[in-house]
C-alpha cells in the first residue's frame, strides 16, 4: 500500500518568547516492511537543525526557532509504502539492545492489578503470551476518545477500564515487561477508510528471539497491516512524542495537532 502523509502541528503561545528548543521524531524510517519515497519537514529553524539517530533508531532534528515566537507550525509530509509483514518488524539494528526495552518508566509501570493480569494470561511461549496480552488489554480497556491525557500512566488507564491508543500501547507494554519480555511503544500513522478517524495512532511493539520486533495494537485488537506506517518509538509515548521541547518564557499555548493519511493510486 502506498499513501501520502501529512502531519501538521500548530502552536500559538499567550506571549512572545525569544526561545526554544525542539526536538523532532517527524522522519519515518525505511525498513521492516515499510519503504519511504520522499519526506519533508518544515519548521521554524529546520535549515540549520541539528540531526541524530537516537539509541532506539529514530532520526531526530533539533530545532531552534528564530525568536520572538508567538505562533509556530511545524509540518512533515511524504510518501511512505508499506507491505503486509503479519506485523513483523523483524531485527532492525538499532543500537540499543532489546533488553533496554525491559526498564520500567512511570508510565510504563505494572501495579499489582496488571502483574496479576498478565501473569493470568501467560501462554506456554512467548508469541503465544504477546497475542493473549493483546487480546486481553483489548477486551478490559474500552476505546474512549478523551477518557485520558497525555501524562496517563498504564496503572490509571488499567484501573479506569478506558482509554485512546496511547493507554492500551503503555498498559501492554508494562504487562509484557512484567513478564520479561521487551516492549517498547511505537507512534505511526493509519490508514482509515472513514476520513472522520484519527489518522495518527498509536501501538506497542515486543520482541522475541525468533522473529525480532512485532506489533501489537491493542486498541484495535490486530497486528500491524500494511495499513500502518511506524513513525518513531520509545520507552513510552513521552520518549517517542513526534514533537516535544522546552521554551524560556512565561504563559500559556495552544496545540492542534492535524494528520491526514491519503492512499496514493500510484
Amino acid at each position: 500500500m502506498k499513501f501520502f502523509v501529512e502531519h501538521r502541528t500548530d502552536y500559538v503561545y499567550d506571549r512572545p518568547f525569544e526561545h526554544a528548543v525542539q526536538a523532532l521524531r517527524l522522519t519515518p524510517p525505511t525498513g521492516g516492511g515499510q519503504i519511504v519515497h520522499e519526506w519533508i519537514i518544515d519548521a521554524p529553524g529546520i535549515d540549520g537543525a541539528a540531526a541524530y539517530v537516537d539509541g532506539f533508531g529514530n532520526l531526530v532534528h533539533v530545532v531552534t526557532p528564530p525568536g520572538p515566537v508567538t505562533a509556530m507550525t511545524i509540518t512533515a509530509r511524504g510518501l511512505i509504502e508499506t507491505s503486509d509483514t503479519g506485523g513483523v518488524v523483524g531485527f532492525v539494528g538499532e543500537a540499543a539492545p532489546p533488553a533496554v526495552f525491559l526498564r520500567r518508566t512511570p508510565a510504563t509501570t505494572a501495579d499489582k492489578a496488571i502483574m496479576e493480569f498478565a501473569e493470568s494470561v501467560a501462554a506456554a511461549d512467548r508469541l503465544s503470551t504477546l497475542h493473549a496480552l493483546m487480546a486481553g488489554v483489548h477486551g478490559r480497556v474500552a476505546y474512549e476518545v478523551a477518557s485520558t491525557h497525555s501524562g496517563t500512566t498504564a496503572v490509571e488507564a488499567f484501573r479506569a477500564g478506558r482509554g485512546v491508543c496511547q493507554d492500551h500501547a503503555q498498559i501492554f507494554i508494562a504487562a509484557a515487561r512484567h513478564l520479561g519480555i521487551p516492549g517498547r511503544y511505537v507512534t505511526g500513522y493509519l490508514h482509515v477508510e472513514d476520513e472522520s478517524a484519527f489518522a495518527h495512532h498509536a501501538w506497542a511493539e515486543a520482541y522475541t528471539d525468533e522473529l525480532g520486533w512485532i506489533g501489537f495494537d491493542a486498541a484495535n485488537g490486530i497486528c500491524p497491516t500494511p495499513a500502518y506506517a511506524r513513525l518513531a518509538c520509545g520507552l513510552d509515548a513521552a520518549a517517542a512524542a513526534p514533537v516535544r521541547g522546552i521554551r524560556m518564557g512565561q504563559g500559556g499555548e495552544t496545540l492542534t495537532v492535524e494528520v491526514v493519511v491519503r492512499q496514493s493510486q500510484q
